[in-house]
Formats: C-alpha cells, structure tokens, sequence
C-alpha cells in the first residue's frame, strides 16, 4: 500500500478523467455534433418511431467513431426491450459484443450511493444539513479544508469545493504497476485534502468523487453498517438487480463481458495530441477500482435502478424531489453535458423532444456508461460502451456526442431530427 497522502502520477484527475473530461473547449460541440448528424441516414427524420433499427443504426454509428465494442437498451414496460451491439468484444477477434455482458458502473454508482443517503433521512437518522465534521469529527481538515463548513447536501451535489487526487494510470506501465493496488474511502480523502479545496463549500461547482467517498463513511458511521450492505438490502435486492454486485478485490469480471482497451499516448509527456499511430493500445478489464466506483453491472440492471427511482419506488416524494433539486455545473462539463444541471446524485438534461431526463454516467478504464430516464421513469436506456483513449479531445466528444444522442432519440421516442443538430 502506497502513502496515501504521497502525490499522485496525475495531479488532481481520476482514470475517468483522462477519458472523459478532457475538454477541447465548449464551441467544439456544435461543429463535432454535426459531423454526427452527417453520419447519420438523411430519411432518419422520417420514421415513425424509435424502435430496434433506429438502434441498430445508433449503435453502429457510435461504433464507426472509433469504439471497440457497444451494447445498447431501451427499457419501456410496454413489451420486450429493444437490445442492440455493435462492434467486437476483444480486439483480432470476430466475437461479438454480449447483449447481457458486465460492465464496470464507475460514477453510476453515485446515484446508488445517493440514494441510500437519502433514504436515511427519510428515516429521519441523518439530515442535508449536517456537516462532515458531525459525522466524521477532524476527518476533513488542513490545507484550507474544513469539515465542519461542509454539508451532506454539497457532498450529494458537488459543492463541497474539496479537490480529487485519485490514484490514476498514465503509462502501460503504470497501469501494469499498480493496477491491483486497492484504496480504502479513507485513504482517498486523505489525499485529496493534502491539496487545498478548490473553493469554499457552497461557492461553486466542481466534479468531487472525494465528496462521495466521504458520504460512504458518513452512511457506515450512521448505521454501524457497511455501506454496501444499505446498497443491497434498500436497493439490489428489492429490485430485483442480481447482475450488480461488487467484485470484491477481485480485478476480474464475470462472464460474459467485452474487454476494455485505453490507447495510451507516446512519449513520457502523455499529451492528448499524440497520434493513434505512435501511441500503443492496452487491454485494462483487469483492475481494482477504488469505492463508491466498483460496482459492476448490466444495462438491464441499470435501466431498472433509474425507472424505480424516478418511479417512486425507492424513495418518497419529498425525498425524490429534493434530490432532483439542481444546480448549474461548471463551464468545463457543460461541454459533455450541454445545458445539464446536477441534484443529488442525478444529472438533468434537456430533451430535444421537450422537457428534459435524468441520468449519472460513469467511466473507468475503458469502461464507458451514458444513461437516462424520463421524469416519471416510464422509459429508460443504457449506453455501455468499451473503448480506448481517443486520439484528440475532438474524438472523445464526437463518441460522447454520439452516445448522447442515442439516449435522447431513445427516450423522445422519435428518430433523428435534422434540424437539432444545426
């Protein structure tokens, strides 16, 4: 085990964020959103609804922008869900991409921890007001960090202003290294709170997988339980979801499942500009994920978490509506998430049909998840997608875009609208 406060290989980034948050900057969206458009059939528009071709031709298309492997669900209640892959699921192989496979839920996983917390203070055994320190005396301090200044509420809702250090993997050989290196929740806040924050608690908005570490030791504390344990007996088990579990130490998944694959860039600088040609793909499936990102899962389980969710199922009404109680989100995720909002645990998205959906995406080595739900979880959809590090920002939105897309036609029930895209 490594010191826990020792500096990180990446500064201030998690694995997810070589992947996804790396931002070419907002007005690249509009011109890459059209790239996608022009992939997409011309008579699209003119479909009568959304339905198993128009996600076979999703799939594909995201697939042609350079993913490995695609599985895709739409889940309506109304008859058997529409299911699509596209793509292998291992490189130099022809074996398909399995339409039940596992998948690592990375930052999903979010909504499971936030809806466990809610739902203890439904139970009155918590409240969004206590502060870190309550709960967890001196845990957060030093370097401008204080525990007793931040809520529950900002931890659920990214407003805490404590900074990330996660253990991250910038070369092969980095990840060959320490890729069976485990973490425990404590561990992941002492390095983080060796940095100073990033801002005041409630002043801004900033992406914190530190905040939610800290909530899994706030739900253990509570409850004088393993948070995992509230997971399976408040959430898994009375859905139903058999396919999520927690691998447990184990780097490996079950069957079936597609391998992951990050296209590591050239050279000791790492720098996101190296071409696909001189940069050298890695197959990372194996690894251990530190919490409240290891669960592992399926698209059918997914979609079930967020129909029951936003269904009503799960929590009560006051409860569901304070977590979907939004805020704006930094400038930076505005580019992957064009005038989304954060709750507690939930993202919000406009829909292009009118109104908007919920969702929480994740990504861990080279595991990629986009989702969402109507607003009464009537209708649902899950993107899982294994993939390797794109060789620009430009191509990680141009898949970012396209999973987007897909998720949207989904739930509006419609194809492709020509003019949304301009």
């Amino acid at each position: 085990m490594r010191n826990p406060t020792a500096p990180t290989r990446k500064t201030g980034e998690n694995r997810k964020n070589r992947r996804w948050w790396l931002v070419a900057g907002t007005a690249a969206v509009a011109s890459i959103a059209a790239v996608v458009a022009a992939q997409l059939p011309s008579d699209a528009e003119h479909a009568p609804a959304y339905g198993q071709d128009e996600l076979r031709r999703d799939t594909d298309a995201i697939q042609a922008l350079g993913i490995t492997g695609v599985q895709a669900r739409v889940t309506t209640g109304d008859g058997p869900d529409l299911v699509a892959t596209s793509g292998v699921a291992e490189v130099d192989t022809d074996r398909p991409v399995p339409e039940d496979g596992y998948f690592r839920m990375a930052s999903t996983s979010k909504t499971l921890v936030a809806t466990v917390v809610l739902g203890l203070v439904d139970e009155g055994t918590l409240t969004l007001d206590d502060t870190v320190d309550h709960w967890l005396p001196g845990v957060v301090e030093g370097n401008g960090n204080d525990g007793r200044l931040i809520t529950v509420r900002q931890l659920l809702q990214h407003t805490s202003g404590l900074a990330d250090d996660l253990p991250g993997h910038a070369t092969p050989e980095d990840y060959y290294e320490h890729r069976y290196d485990t973490y425990t929740p404590e561990e992941i806040v002492a390095r983080a709170t060796a940095h100073r924050p990033y801002f005041e608690p409630g002043a801004d908005w900033a992406y914190s997988n530190t905040g939610y570490a800290l909530l899994t030791m706030i739900v253990e504390r509570a409850t004088d339980r393993s948070w995992h344990e509230e997971v399976e007996d408040r959430i898994l088990v009375p859905l139903g979801m058999d396919h999520t579990y927690l691998p447990d130490g184990t780097p490996t998944l079950r069957e079936p499942h597609a391998r992951s694959y990050e296209l590591f860039p050239a050279g000791e600088s790492g720098e996101s500009g190296e071409s696909a040609e001189s940069a050298e793909l890695v197959d990372v499936t194996e690894v251990i994920v530190p919490d409240p990102g290891g669960y592992v899962s399926t698209t059918e389980d997914v979609n079930r978490l967020f129909q029951a969710l936003l269904g009503g199922e799960l929590l009560s009404e006051e409860r569901l509506a304070e977590m979907r109680d939004t805020v704006p989100v930094s400038e930076e995720m505005l580019t992957f998430w064009p005038s989304g909002r954060y709750g507690l645990g939930l993202v919000n998205r406009p829909l292009s049909c009118g109104g908007s959906y919920w969702s929480h995406e994740g990504g861990e080595s080279g595991y990629i998840t986009l989702n969402g739900a109507t607003d009464d979880g009537g209708r649902a959809v899950t993107v899982s997608m294994t993939t390797a590090l794109g060789d620009s920002p430009d191509n990680m939105l141009r898949q970012e875009q396209a999973a987007s897309d897909l998720v949207d036609r989904a739930l509006c029930d419609s194809p492709q609208q020509a003019d949304r895209l301009q």
